[in-house]
């Protein structure tokens, strides 16, 4: 019997860094390889756990883009980390690292380079992150998402790939996401999210004007974890956060305020929804702006800055929103947003040799 060929994947801290991998999984099974998780003790360590990947932890810190005495401590872990790393590579023996970005991949994609085993890097976001701009100098191949994003990569090691999203999504039920909220009316759903972290400005804003909301749609809020803001009128229902039942919701949503974190808006975008962005700006390197911009331009969403919003500006957008939720529609069916998990897949078997 031949034995499977290994491959680590890497990046952690947000669920942004860990469910594009979690959307190739069932390509890179169905391409024969042996996944292997390297990561921190984050978010990446649950859903490896959940999706039943082998998954080995490293130590990691970050380096923040302004003085603390944290920058200090945080290089020692780092470089404890790449050793571990590096005794991983020895151990495991990929034929390719996979990595998505976060701090916890800087000491594994250095490790791997160090080993002689190729790094491929995928960027979801317009502009690199600084992880990936550290790990792009060691890479072999940068993936990247947005057109626009090619202005900050040597063209000879780039590909524009777009964001793998995750199979299960396109499987979810209007009924069974009306019927987990407790809906029985037909009135449009808006769906409210704010990140994994929740969004205390949106949160509030949205508290403010449900009473004048409800008179037209029913409204399904993911508050964040600890966020929940103690509404029950009827036709809301407040979670702190769902899983799998996330592909219901997004089923029965007419339409969707979210944050413009990249793997977010391409579901969105790839399940057809109307949208109404509201990037993060504060303590943002600015990433969520240039997406929502990169959006809007295409006729995909439309934002709302969050400086400038009021309760009567988030209530008039989301209303501006329904009425042309048609043509927003329409634009968004010339998205080419296909077979991306396979064209990852392929490009790391060629990689791998």
């Amino acid at each position: 019997m031949t034995q499977a060929r290994k491959i680590v994947i890497t990046g952690g801290g947000t669920a942004g860094h860990v469910m594009p991998h979690i959307a190739i999984l069932p390509e890179l099974r169905k391409a024969g390889f042996d996944v292997h998780y390297v990561g921190s003790g984050g978010i990446e360590k649950d859903l490896a756990m959940k999706y039943q990947i082998p998954f080995h932890e490293i130590a990691t810190g970050k380096l923040r883009r302004y003085l603390s005495v944290q920058n200090f401590i945080d290089v020692f872990r780092i470089i404890a980390g790449l050793f571990q790393a590096v005794t991983l590579m020895i151990r495991l023996r990929p034929v390719v690292v996979f990595s998505k970005g976060g701090f916890v991949a800087v000491p594994v994609t250095l490790a791997a380079w160090i080993c002689g085993i190729p790094v491929v890097t995928h960027e979801s976001d317009y502009s690199p992150g600084l992880a990936n701009k550290i790990i792009a100098p060691f890479s072999q191949r940068i993936l990247y998402t947005f057109p626009e994003t090619s202005r900050y990569l040597k063209a000879e090691r780039s590909t524009l790939v777009g964001t793998p999203v995750r199979p299960d999504l396109f499987g979810g039920s209007s009924e069974a996401g009306r019927s987990y909220c407790g809906f029985l009316d037909e009135k449009p759903i808006l769906l409210v999210m704010g990140g994994s972290q929740g969004a205390q400005r949106i949160n509030d804003a949205l508290k403010a004007i449900l009473p004048s909301l409800l008179k037209q749609f029913n409204v399904v809020h993911l508050t964040g974890k600890g966020k929940s803001i103690g509404f029950t009128g009827a036709g809301y229902r407040g979670f702190e956060f769902v899983g799998d039942e996330l592909k219901d919701l997004f089923a029965a949503s007419t339409l969707v305020v979210s944050r413009a974190g990249a793997n977010s808006i391409f579901e969105l975008l790839a399940l057809r929804k109307p949208m109404l962005l509201i990037p993060l700006e504060i303590g943002s390197r600015g990433d969520q702006i240039l997406n929502a911009n990169s959006f809007e331009a295409n006729g995909w969403a439309v934002q709302l800055k969050e400086s400038t919003m009021t309760d009567k500006s988030l209530h008039e957008s989301i209303l501006n929103l329904f009425e042309r939720r048609k043509s927003m529609m329409s634009a968004q069916e010339g998205a080419a947003i296909d077979s991306v998990p396979a064209k990852i897949v392929q490009i790391l078997q060629s990689i791998a040799g």
